[in-house]
């Protein structure tokens, strides 16, 4: 097992520096020995090691850590794209939120990430034909981590989530990537109509806490949505909105917001 993580390892180096930072928390803090042996160092590769903590975590009277982790496995090991946007969404995190010092921290302890990583085993049940197991993720992602995503959300790569805590995402919402959120965001409906009813969010979004951005509405890539704003029409690209009901306040400020994740609007301080 040594033998083969360290070979996966020289190829893989998000899985290598999760490998190193695991035996660097080992040493500071023995203690946690058994969380990361058994969450990370027993496993040779990434895939494995996320699908052991999806089935940890989701694990329940009405269903086992056996049977949540054969269908993460089978899920990884059937779609590459998992595992790579698994590490592109590692990356953001680290990148993009201050809070974060070591790609180990989003994988072992912060909820935002886990909650998406588990949606998109749900998102690939969902794609599978396996509808109702995937009603069951979407409802065990909802009790432990307080994230409700529909598994028919489509949600790209590069995703940050800060904090995480009651985040909605509907069931015909598209999440582009490299977009970040912070908690109680909505990505919701205006009413009980069927069909495509939630909104798209362009690539390189960023959306402020408590933001809720309601109907079938386009955002433009690289825009900002100001923290409580309430978004009911499309936001053009590159801007900044701000409000109830929200409405255009000026230009984004940078090109890529979900990375600068810059919160203030000019003239406001």
């Amino acid at each position: 097992m040594a033998e083969t993580s360290a070979k996966i390892s020289s190829l893989d180096p998000v899985w290598r520096r999760v490998r190193e930072e695991a035996f660097d928390m080992l040493r500071a803090e023995p203690l946690l020995g058994g969380l990361i042996h058994s969450s990370l160092l027993h496993h040779s590769s990434l895939e494995r090691a996320l699908a052991y903590r999806f089935s940890l975590k989701l694990a329940s009277g009405e269903m086992s850590e056996q049977i949540l982790r054969e269908i993460a496995d089978e899920a990884y090991a059937s779609d590459p794209d998992l595992g790579q946007a698994a590490r592109a969404d590692v990356t953001a995190v680290f990148d993009r939120d201050p809070a974060c010092l070591r790609f180990i921290q989003p994988i072992l302890f912060f909820k935002g990430y886990q909650a998406i990583q588990a949606y998109r085993i749900g998102h690939w049940l969902w794609q599978n034909g396996r509808k109702d197991m995937s009603y069951f993720v979407q409802m065990r992602v909802s009790e432990v981590f307080g994230v409700d995503i529909h598994p028919n959300a489509r949600i790209g790569r590069g995703i940050m989530i800060d904090h995480a805590h009651s985040i909605v995402i509907g069931e015909t919402a598209v999440v582009g990537d490299n977009v970040s959120m912070l908690h109680s965001v909505t990505l919701g409906g205006t009413g009980k109509e069927d069909g495509d009813r939630h909104p798209k969010i362009g690539d390189g979004v960023m959306i402020g806490a408590g933001a809720k951005v309601l109907g079938n509405i386009h955002v433009g890539h690289c825009s900002r949505i100001a923290a409580g704003s309430v978004v009911l029409h499309d936001v053009p690209h590159n801007t900044t909105v701000a409000g109830v009901p929200a409405r255009v306040v000026g230009e984004a400020g940078c090109a890529q917001p979900s990375v600068t994740m810059d919160q203030l609007i000019a003239g406001e301080i």
